[in-house]
């Protein structure tokens, strides 16, 4: 689950991590209330869309005066942002944040990612901030440090004064360094993130280390223990497919083919896109109906499948493990008699009472394709896509 920046700030405060003051706003009437409470002559008015590159498309303006706050929000909300991350539909501003200026003397990076090949969490820290990390670890990979830590042991002192060694902090800078970096983390693990990043990390004139940025990405798994974190959702800034998906608890994601794509297990969900790429076609999508694939999760997720009109036929593919295969077959029948489908669907299912199911779909009056084995039916759905 992903928040915005004004949000992520938020939770910033609670954990003493240093952030400018500031606050969101949804008209231009609020971004003027936020800039006089805060107080100051330099005021940042930025857009709150789920991307980044809000500046370079626009959606970050300077203000010196209320006047010049008025005037940004009334351009920035509402307009459509196009960014590298939006693609070039881009996204339409609804919300605001805006904040104290600060006065940049240097601008740095602080990632902290979960490495699953070493089973660790790994602090990314750069003097090169403000700049894409991507294009950072492209260019000038020996710019990036790296620092592990093992979540069994948790962070250490060492580990932080190496890591603001790295950011080139010096004198009372390394101290507030060091508790900048030690309160993120406690963010980062108390919070179940995937993802905590601040691009540009600031060191202001006077000294001061702040987060100028706050990009936070929590684990879907396990937001059951984070009630408090699912007010955050912004349901404008998610794909409407998406949005239905989780209704029906279904790992799903857009893609930009045209075959449809249903699966059991996220390993035979990932073996299933390889297979139609290697036959010739293109994956729609990402959809795991889970271990169990009732027939509401299969109805469920059929209903978004066919959301989707770029999709032009539809591979549904099941290992009856511990689900039964006839019950998986009874739920596509049922879902293709609620829906209105129109274009051709390729059934492959094996395991558990397989026969039994595959007799149920070539009897049924539906115009099913029906597929002997994994790679039959992947030439089968490239074949009727073209």
């Amino acid at each position: 689950m992903k928040i915005h920046e004004y949000q992520g700030k938020e939770i910033f405060r609670k954990y003493g991590v240093a952030v400018p003051d500031g606050g969101a706003a949804f008209s231009p009437d609020e971004a003027v209330a936020v800039a006089e409470r805060i107080g100051g002559e330099v005021f940042v008015v930025k857009a709150q869309i789920h991307a980044g590159g809000r500046g370079k498309g626009g959606g970050v303006k300077i203000a010196r005066s209320l006047e010049e706050v008025r005037e940004h929000a009334e351009n920035i909300l509402g307009m459509n942002l196009v960014t590298h991350q939006t693609g070039p539909d881009g996204r339409i501003v609804k919300r605001l944040l805006v904040e104290q200026g600060a006065n940049i003397a240097r601008e740095l990076y602080v990632g902290i990612v979960l490495d699953r090949e070493s089973a660790a969490d790994v602090f990314m820290v750069s003097t090169e901030g403000g700049m894409e990390i991507e294009k950072v670890a492209a260019e000038t990979p020996e710019k990036i440090f790296k620092q592990r830590v093992d979540p069994a042991v948790g962070l250490k002192s060492f580990q932080v004064y190496r890591m603001a060694l790295a950011l080139g902090l010096e004198g009372d800078q390394i101290k507030q360094g060091k508790k900048f970096l030690t309160d993120l983390y406690q963010v980062y693990r108390e919070s179940d993130s995937s993802l905590a990043e601040i691009n540009p990390l600031v060191v202001t004139t006077e000294g001061q280390v702040i987060a100028v940025d706050a990009k936070i990405n929590f684990d879907d798994n396990a937001m059951f223990r984070h009630k408090d974190l699912m007010e955050f959702r912004d349901l404008d800034e998610e794909d409407p497919s998406e949005i239905e998906a989780s209704k029906f608890d279904l790992n799903y994601i857009k893609l930009d083919g045209n075959v449809g794509c249903m699966v059991n297990g996220a390993g035979l969900a990932m073996a299933t896109m390889d297979i139609i790429k290697f036959t010739g076609g293109e994956p729609a999508n990402f959809l795991d109906v889970g271990g169990a694939a009732s027939a509401k999760n299969v109805r469920g997720g059929f209903k978004v499948i066919v959301s989707d009109k770029n999709v032009k036929a539809v591979l549904i593919n099941i290992f009856g493990g511990i689900v039964r295969c006839d019950r998986v077959a009874q739920g596509i029948i049922e879902a293709l008699n609620d829906l209105d489908v129109d274009i051709p669907v390729v059934v492959r299912l094996a395991g558990t009472n397989a026969d039994i199911a595959s007799k149920m779909l070539r009897e049924s009056p539906l115009d099913f394709i029906v597929a002997d084995d994994f790679r039959d039916g992947a030439e089968k759905v490239v074949a009727a896509v073209k």
